[in-house]
């Protein structure tokens, strides 16, 4: 009988507890929600997630407000979520820096994969590997034979120090074996200025920032780091035509601090890729060059997971440091 009563009461507090879960599921969000960026605003970063704020501010009935936190290539962001409560009332705007600077950076204060859970992908930027015009190579091929016959005399720009950018470039050496000298600027328009200049001859980075420069000639794209082409750059072949398995790309999405409960992720999961299937958001998306990556939270962090360990292996291969 003792048991069985021990037995009943365990099964009443699980009761009690699961109705309190959804009970807190179906009030939330019941005052404004962050979503905390690291990065400045107007840029890429930001623009999706204010997109995604907007349409979670119209389908919650609360305002979901950004709120910019520069520095330490996003650290101070990660970190001021991190150490928020977990009540699905701070977000994080997470970018690939997070997977990045889990191995770039010594001394985190934080441990991303143990103290950010997935909620949701947002989108997949392609990134384009491409060149000045006057550059003697007209595709990959040309690129690394010329590379690999003028060693050291390449210079490739990037956003800056462990940024994407120069991490795709990395990746690109590494499966290559071609020697290029790493110039990093802070940020892609001035290395893209250089690059116009024919100061620098390559860069790899994301298409909504040089889309327009591809199209006008005044930069030659030599190919996309997706594993399959673009619509908006059809004819342009990608790396891993000519280089097996090459895949780079910038992706977005939202996380939240360790402990924020079940109920509120599937919740925000759920509005987010919500979002993903409208017409228009998926249009407006489109307009940016981004690539819808729906899913659950799982597969949101299998995405984490596995690009914290692809970038890893290249930053520690390459012995890139942080500045």
């Amino acid at each position: 009988m003792q048991m069985r009563k021990m037995l009943l009461v365990s099964f009443a507090c699980a009761v009690a507890i699961a109705n309190v879960g959804n009970a807190w599921a179906q009030t939330y969000p019941s005052r404004p929600v962050r979503i905390v960026v690291g990065y400045s605003a107007g840029g890429g970063v930001d623009i999706f997630a204010r997109l995604m704020g907007q349409w979670l501010s119209e389908r919650l009935g609360q305002q979901f407000v950004i709120e910019n936190r520069l520095g330490a290539g996003s650290n101070i962001a990660t970190e001021a979520v991190v150490n928020a409560a977990p009540d699905g009332y701070t977000l994080l705007l997470v970018t690939p820096a997070n997977a990045i600077n889990a191995t770039l950076f010594d001394n985190l204060k934080f441990n991303f994969i143990r103290d950010i859970i997935p909620v949701a992908g947002i989108v997949r930027m392609p990134v384009v590997m491409e060149v000045h015009p006057s550059f003697p190579a007209r595709s990959v091929p040309e690129f690394i034979a010329y590379a690999k016959a003028n060693p050291g005399k390449v210079n490739m720009a990037s956003a800056g120090i462990g940024t994407p950018s120069h991490l795709a470039g990395e990746l690109f050496k590494m499966m290559t074996g071609v020697d290029m000298v790493h110039v990093p600027y802070r940020g892609v328009a001035p290395a893209l200025s250089d690059l116009l200049g024919g100061q620098v001859q390559v860069i790899f980075t994301s298409t909504a920032s040089s889309i327009e420069y591809i199209r006008s000639n005044k930069l030659r794209a030599l190919a996309v780091t997706l594993a399959t082409r673009l619509e908006t750059l059809p004819e342009i072949p990608t790396v891993a035509d000519f280089v097996p398995d090459y895949v780079a790309s910038q992706w977005y999405g939202v996380g939240a601090p360790q402990n924020t409960p079940t109920e509120i992720v599937d919740r925000l999961n759920k509005e987010i890729n919500g979002a993903l299937t409208d017409p228009r958001m998926k249009a407006r998306l489109a307009d940016l060059d981004g690539i819808v990556l729906a899913g659950s939270p799982a597969d949101f962090g299998k995405l984490i997971a596995a690009e914290t360990e692809k970038w890893g292996k290249v930053i520690q291969a390459a012995r890139i440091k942080a500045e």
